[in-house]
């Protein structure tokens, strides 16, 4: 319907026109009768209130790590001294991208292993004209960087197990399997990113990864790893935080 937002108080006086009506039912009744998520009947949604192009070759945008980002990641590392972060599996761009306007002097590697994703996160990326300081690249987890380092790495992975991703909402039939399902626990690309993942960090680099409804299987699976869980004030949860050195003392196997 074209409306700003926020939309002034006056945008509710408006008469809407027969047509954007007839695109508004439109939209209703795909939502309904397919179950196809708002977001990819509009392609658009907000993510740590950024606009982002979305389609159904990537997750939806709706991770509470969105609240980290807007506190630059505080208290858990110093701003100042954040020079690189690792978005890895980035899907949209979206954290990618809100982690290089939160911090405008860095920059930041969004990875991602699907070339579909990756085409959209360079929509994103050239609509928010950070291509100087943000770069879309294809990566099995760390296989494609070398041997980069970063001050962060933030990363919402797979982490659905078989037997939950058989009893989703049908809306998440729209949303991209490579990007859900994650083994028969949920953990198999968290167990990559815990093995890995000092190796490329700083000294004193942290490591944010979210793992929603499978955190209990983690903290199982890693009893002697002094995860961080993070509470968010807007909802959510599942997300953890490790520092490097923590993961090397912990010798963390695969």
């Amino acid at each position: 319907m074209h409306l700003p937002l926020p939309a002034p108080a006056a945008v509710d006086r408006r008469r809407v026109a027969p047509r954007a009506l007839a695109a508004l039912d439109g939209l209703l009744r795909r939502r309904i009768g397919e179950r196809i998520p708002v977001v990819y009947l509009t392609q658009r949604c907000w993510f740590a209130g950024l606009p982002m192009y979305v389609d159904a070759r990537v997750l939806i945008p709706r991770s509470p790590i969105a609240e980290l980002i807007e506190r630059r990641f505080q208290p858990w590392i110093s701003p100042s001294r954040v020079r690189r972060i690792l978005d890895l599996g980035t899907g949209s761009g979206c954290i990618a991208i809100a982690c290089a306007r939160a911090f405008a002097r860095c920059r930041v590697d969004a990875t991602d292993i699907s070339a579909a994703a990756l085409a959209v996160a360079r929509i994103n990326i050239r609509r928010h004209r950070l291509s100087a300081r943000v770069r879309a690249m294809r990566s099995d987890h760390f296989t494609g960087l070398g041997s980069a380092s970063y001050d962060i790495i933030v990363s919402n992975p797979p982490y659905v197990g078989r037997r939950q991703i058989e009893g989703l909402p049908a809306e998440y039939r729209h949303e991209p399997r490579l990007a859900l399902a994650a083994g028969a626990d949920g953990l198999d690309s968290a167990r990559i990113i815990l093995r890995d993942a000092a190796a490329h960090l700083n000294p004193g680099g942290i490591l944010i990864v979210e793992v929603g409804n499978s955190e209990t299987a983690l903290r199982r699976a890693y009893p002697r790893l002094p995860f961080t869980w993070l509470a968010f004030e807007r909802g959510g949860g599942g997300v953890f935080m490790l520092e490097r050195e923590q993961l090397q003392r912990r010798k963390v196997m695969s």
